[in-house]
């Protein structure tokens, strides 16, 4: 029996727990964070666990679990960092000559005049997203220059703040009615996608933002073989073992628009029938 260390214990570990149990995988859930931990006399001993899922989403206290379990992550520090830096994936992969949005990097502090000029790069609107933030969080929608500065002037307002360590923002092209999927590659290989849609009345009332976490609805889907060897393409270039790339769709072009590397797992029916198989693959290959 292996045992897999599991940092959070919301929907992903709850789906995960039986269909591993089944494939001699026992799932833990290990807390790193909102607790207290004596670093000489810590909660786990070294040899608890013989492998961790996904590295924490805060970072911090990732390195703490790090130093105290001594494991292997099937995605480890590195990719979680790599994935968040969204201005990074975008450059790597627009080298690659993947289709991305068309996008600015702005790194604070920067004038008014440069701001400008980055924003008569687009046909408004524009998207305004901060570099690292996940669940579209602090994403914004400007619609014309003077919205578009005072979403610049609040967010070098977050970045005065000596704590903040990323001090950048994305400005990119709106792709108006898009569609959005997510879809998910594991050890480079598809393995499921589902379409994020927003309710109908939550479109009437100006909502535009599909992630899940914000009332978005994820259906399963069956994406055509291009499209998955696109996001095929994308966890390799990245070297993530397990992904979720989002795709945008509109009428003519399909883009990568952001990755995941710390994906919440599904219910099983918007996966391929051998997804769990090839997880527990993947989670005994860190182990050997």
């Amino acid at each position: 029996m292996i045992d897999l260390a599991v940092a959070n214990d919301q929907a992903t570990f709850q789906r995960m727990q039986e269909p591993l149990a089944e494939r001699n995988i026992q799932v833990h859930h290990v807390p790193v964070r909102e607790r207290t931990i004596a670093l000489g006399d810590p909660p786990w001993e070294p040899d608890d666990y013989d492998v961790g899922f996904v590295y924490p989403g805060r970072l911090m206290e990732g390195g703490v679990a790090d130093a105290l379990l001594e494991i292997p992550w099937l995605n480890d520090h590195e990719t979680v960092l790599t994935s968040r830096n969204k201005a990074e994936v975008l450059a790597r992969l627009d080298r690659a000559e993947l289709p991305v949005p068309d996008s600015v990097y702005v790194s604070n502090d920067v004038s008014e005049a440069d701001l400008i000029e980055v924003f008569e790069r687009f046909e408004p609107p524009v998207v305004v997203k901060p570099n690292s933030t996940t669940r579209g969080v602090g994403v914004a929608k400007a619609h014309d220059l003077d919205s578009f500065l005072g979403i610049c002037d609040y967010l070098s307002l977050v970045h005065d703040y000596r704590a903040t360590g990323d001090r950048s923002f994305l400005v990119q092209e709106y792709l108006p009615a898009a569609t959005d999927y997510r879809v998910m590659v594991l050890e480079g290989e598809y393995v499921g996608a589902v379409e994020r849609r927003l309710p109908d009345g939550a479109v009437s009332e100006g909502q535009w933002k599909h992630n899940v976490h914000r009332g978005a609805e994820a259906t399963d889907v069956d994406l055509p073989e291009s499209w998955r060897a696109l996001a095929e393409s994308v966890a390799t270039e990245l070297e993530i073992p397990f992904l979720g790339v989002d795709l945008l769709e509109t009428d003519d072009r399909l883009v990568v628009n952001e990755t995941n590397a710390r994906p919440t797992i599904d219910t099983a029916t918007k996966y391929e029938p051998d997804f769990y198989d090839r997880l527990a693959t993947a989670i005994r290959a860190r182990c050997e």
